[in-house]
Parts: structure tokens; C-alpha cells; sequence
């Protein structure tokens, strides 16, 4: 794989989930993170004290975040209403050359900050909340 443009990581949203999803407008940047638990089964017989982990035991998940100005008013308004009403919404995570994962996510942080001599700006998080799909590009 090449080198790829940050900008062609996308954050899409499907506000009326009808399988119709938005570019979150005016981000610029974002990052989506994978993790998994581990569930230490190490113990006395373990082969020289080495720790031993259970493989697929561990509760998996997504962390998205991103950071931007507000440009587009239809998108960053969803953004908000899905924070205040807690509401899970589906999304779309498009990584160039790679693919897009599409799943559940909770808004779990909106910031907003600025300078009084600069642009009013956000930062986003989205934490999973259910099964995500993968679909390579």
C-alpha cells in the first residue's frame, strides 16, 4: 500500500438510519483505534512463569475520534442531537485503500473550544457499541 492522503479517512453518519450515510463535514483529523481485551489464564503450570492470554475471550471494541470546525450545519447539528439524546447511530469509518467498517457507535465526548482570535472547534468520540462489519476495498 502506498501512501495515503489523511484527508481520505472519512467519518460518515446515518442520521435516519436508512442506510444513507453523510460526511461529517469540517473534520480535520480523525482516528479510529482497535482494541481487545485480555484474559490472563496464566498459573502454576504456565512454562516458566510466562503469562498466557485466552485467545477470543476478550471484549473487543472501536475508539473513533476526531477533531475539526464546524462547516457543513445538517452534520454537525446530527452530531449534537445524537449526544444529547445518548442515541446510537450507525456509522461508517472509510479508510482509503484498506476498506470500511460500519457499525453501532455511541457519541461518548463532543468538546468545543476557541480563540478569540481564531475559528470556534470540536473534537468528537465515538465509542462501538455492537458488532462492527469490515468490507475491504
Amino acid at each position: 500500500m502506498t501512501a495515503q492522503r489523511g484527508k481520505d479517512l472519512l467519518l460518515k453518519l446515518d442520521d435516519a438510519g436508512d442506510g444513507s450515510f453523510v460526511t461529517v463535514a469540517g473534520l480535520r483529523s480523525r482516528r479510529l483505534a482497535f482494541s481487545e481485551d485480555t484474559v490472563d489464564v496464566t498459573s502454576a503450570d504456565s512454562v516458566d512463569r510466562w503469562r498466557e492470554l485466552l485467545s477470543g475471550a476478550g471484549v473487543r471494541r472501536a475508539h473513533v475520534s476526531g477533531s475539526g470546525v464546524f462547516r457543513d450545519a445538517a452534520s454537525d447539528a446530527a452530531v449534537r442531537a445524537a449526544f444529547f439524546a445518548g442515541a446510537l447511530k450507525s456509522w461508517q469509518i472509510v479508510l482509503p485503500d484498506f476498506g470500511t467498517v460500519t457499525g453501532p457507535f455511541l457519541v461518548a465526548a463532543l468538546e468545543f473550544s476557541g480563540a478569540h482570535d481564531g475559528e470556534l472547534t470540536f473534537d468528537l468520540t465515538l465509542e462501538s457499541a455492537g458488532a462492527l462489519t469490515f468490507v475491504a476495498a
